[in-house]
This record gives C-alpha cells, structure tokens and sequence, in this order.
C-alpha cells in the first residue's frame, strides 16, 4: 500500500513522504493512529499544493531576511560603558546588549540569539559581529565600544 506520512516514522521516512509500506502496517499501525493517510490522487494533490506554498513562504522569508542583513550591514552601533585605565571595561558587552542597542539605535528587532559573538567584548573597540538572520543569509554589524 502506499502512504503519505503525516509524522516521521523511524525506518519509514520523513513527515510529507510518500512511501510504500505493507498492507497490514499501513492498516494496523500507520492510519490508526494518525501517523499516515492513504495516497490517492486527491490527496497527492493537497500533499503538492501544501509543499508549494510551504516553499512560496520560505522564499518571502529569505528574500526579507536577505533585505534586512542588507540594511544591517550598512549600519554600526555605539555602546557606551563604564570603563577603567587601559580601555577594559567594567563587565561585559554580550549579545544582549548589542540587541538592545540595535533596537533602541537603529528601530530593528533582532533575536540575541542569532548573533554571533565568540566571546563578551571586555575591552573599549570597534568590531564587528556576525548575526544569522536566516539559513544561509547573515549579516555583519559595526559595533563601537566607548568609555563614558
């Protein structure tokens, strides 16, 4: 019999795959408990029509994502911070920060965890960091760090 997985199955396939199983597991197992749906033509047509707008949204998605790291890409931050001799700061700057500073500086709304910082900034510079707004797509960020 052939199927259309609604789930992940182990050792069967992937949620959307049309695979072809056994009658009995199909019967006994599968459709039961909601885990697959038989495959007929009307079926494979709602299975089509539900990848292609799954793929039409992931493709607006990147292309805002790709518009945004364009406009991050152009800006740079200022963080300022208390700090001692030498240009160390007291504390850290971490993503966080850079987040906020993002929001509060430029009006864009970026999640902290979608930068990447190697390690909290300790010290009064000028660096960028990498943010990942989306597979594939990241941007870089000028961030200045100064004393106050």
């Amino acid at each position: 019999m052939i199927v259309i997985l609604n789930r992940d199955v182990k050792g069967t396939g992937k949620a959307g795959d049309v695979v072809k199983v056994s009658d009995g597991y199909a019967r006994n197992m599968l459709i039961p408990k909601g885990y697959a749906t038989e495959a007929t033509e009307g079926n494979i047509r709602n299975l089509e029509k539900q990848k292609a707008i799954a793929a039409e949204k992931k493709a607006e998605e990147k292309a805002a994502a790709e518009a945004q790291a364009k406009k991050i890409s152009q800006l740079s931050v200022k963080i300022k911070t208390k700090a001692g001799d030498g240009g160390k700061i007291f504390g850290s700057i971490t993503s966080k920060d850079i987040a906020e500073a993002l929001k509060s500086q430029h009006g864009i709304d970026v999640d902290k965890k979608k930068i990447q910082l190697d390690s909290p900034i300790k010290q009064t510079c000028e660096t960028t960091v990498d943010i990942k707004l989306y597979y594939e797509v990241s941007a870089t960020l000028n961030v200045i760090v100064e004393a106050e």
